[in-house]
């Protein structure tokens, strides 16, 4: 599996039913995303597991998955920045 970072905007007057849709998902999905909802940045962000950005995009809403965007993310040891800097 691959991690992705999946980044879901709406807007102010999305956002209710853009929450309740994700609920409506289930709770496990629910439980994988921060908001900016009450800091006025109306975006979910959630780290899942996937095969795939199709599969990774599953956990949007259908009404959001236009706006969102999935993207493979990794971590960097010390060794693998140092590598990198050696060329």
């Amino acid at each position: 599996m691959t991690k992705y970072l999946v980044e879901s905007p709406h807007t102010a007057e999305e956002c209710l039913e853009a929450l309740d849709e994700t609920l409506a998902l289930g709770s496990d999905i629910l439980d994988q995303y921060y908001f900016g909802c009450r800091v006025d940045v109306h975006v979910g962000w959630a780290i899942v597991d996937a095969e795939s950005e199709a599969e990774a995009l599953g956990n949007v809403p259908v009404s959001l998955r236009d706006k969102a965007r999935a993207v493979k993310v990794e971590k960097f040891t010390p060794e693998q920045i140092q590598k990198e800097h050696e060329g």
